[in-house]
């Protein structure tokens, strides 16, 4: 990308929950970085609030500039992109409304990275336009928070470290999410829900069903793996583990990295997620529990009546999220283990500081922006993941930051 552009990183939704995470991070982390930043969304008033805020607590944002633009404006959406090296946003839910800046970041020949978690746009915008990122040579790279970076590159981290040491990767990779502590925000209660309003759809449906529906058309079906929805038992660390909530467009997501990244996690390489719950009797009647409530939520949500009441009463409204409390005491340590032939090769533990949805999730995003924008990067254009596009170098970066990768040798203790 040459660097004639005036703008390295726009964050489009700035005025939104989680956009204003995203831009307090950059003023505090990269305030002599050098980075050419400005935030953008719907309103001038609103994003003029955001700049003044942002300049209390760090002046030298003051003249931050501002980019008026709407997902239901192409025009708007074309001249911000053409400003940029990357556009960096938060305006979900994605499948409402952020089909229009994919193809405005092609066009213009801008790469992309958002926060989403729904599977079905996904496939959308791989079935609508990997072709012409691809001959563009401009990456769009979904899901670059906590879904599905711990996930993503914790896998690509214990694949790369296996493969150098034994040169060769893990079989199988079981994730379990050993501690999360932190909130949830409107904005992403919604992009939930809208998962669930387009389940009546049949194509919509398969998507959600199929454990490699985000794989490449042309790619070999990989084995048969557990459904995310069931509790089950480990027998290589010994422990219960109930579904994460997560895990359907996390797996879906790595197992597109291991079909893009060609070979380096294996022929045959199998992943999946589980929340730990301990051992033994007590460890599977908790993953009873958390399965059996887990269910109940999700059933209630997948019908129109309740759902609606659940959202009228009970979740919280877009641009409502956790308190700044929450945000900065919250943490999440994930685990990774590699397996060949059932026996425990190596691990990786994943730790975020900050609660993980927000706090470690505008770390995530934020430094997947600049990866983006500054790193000299292999990778080619294409609706891609964040292993896919990006692997090493952004581990690299979390690695300073408040989300770090440790390898470990084989413990099952």
């Amino acid at each position: 990308m040459p660097d004639t552009r005036e703008l390295d990183i726009v964050i489009f939704g700035a005025t939104g929950f989680a956009g204003r995470l995203v831009a307090e991070y950059l003023a505090e982390r990269h305030a002599d970085s050098g980075v050419r930043w400005a935030i953008a969304g719907r309103s001038l008033p609103k994003l003029e609030a955001v700049r003044d805020a942002l300049a209390a607590e760090h002046p030298h944002v003051a003249a931050l500039p501002l980019i008026v633009a709407d997902s239901g404006d192409p025009d708007s959406l074309a001249a911000m992109a053409a400003r940029a090296t990357v556009i960096c946003t938060t305006v979900g839910p994605y499948a409402k409304y952020g089909a229009g800046l994919v193809a405005a970041c092609i066009a213009a020949g801008t790469h992309y990275c958002d926060l989403t978690g729904e599977p079905q746009f996904i496939r959308r915008m791989i079935d609508a336009h990997h072709d012409a990122a691809v001959a563009a040579g401009v990456r769009i790279v979904h899901c670059c928070g906590f879904d599905s970076i711990p996930s993503d590159i914790g896998v690509f981290a214990l694949q790369e470290a296996l493969n150098e040491r034994d040169g060769e990767p893990a079989e199988d990779i079981l994730m379990f999410v050993l501690g999360t502590s932190g909130g949830v925000s409107g904005g992403t209660i919604a992009s939930m829900l809208h998962v669930f309003e387009e389940a009546g759809d049949p194509l919509v449906r398969t998507v959600l069903i199929d454990p490699y529906a985000l794989d490449p058309a042309d790619a070999p079906r990989g084995p048969k793996v557990p459904s995310p929805m069931k509790m089950r038992h480990d027998p290589v660390t010994g422990w219960w583990g109930a579904p994460f909530v997560m895990a359907a467009i996390n797996e879906r997501i790595v197992r597109r990295s291991a079909a893009l990244l060609e070979g380096r996690y294996g022929e045959r390489f199998r992943y999946g997620e589980l929340t730990r719950m301990g051992r033994g009797v007590t460890g599977a009647m908790s993953a009873a529990g958390l399965s059996a409530g887990m269910g109940a939520f999700m059933g209630l949500v997948a019908l129109p009546p309740t759902r609606w009441l659940l959202t009228r009463f009970v979740l919280p409204a877009p641009g409502e999220g956790p308190s700044r409390q929450t945000i900065e005491e919250g943490y999440f340590t994930i685990l990774l283990s590699g397996r060949r032939s059932g026996e425990e090769v190596g691990r990786v533990v994943v730790t975020g500081r900050r609660d993980p949805g927000y706090g470690a999730t505008a770390c995530m995003l934020a430094e997947s922006a600049l990866c983006l924008a500054l790193d000299p990067l292999s990778s080619p254009g294409g609706i891609l993941t964040p292993a896919a596009a990006m692997g090493a170098p952004l581990r690299a970066r979390l690695d300073a930051t408040d989300v770090q990768f440790e390898f470990t040798s084989a413990d099952s203790a």
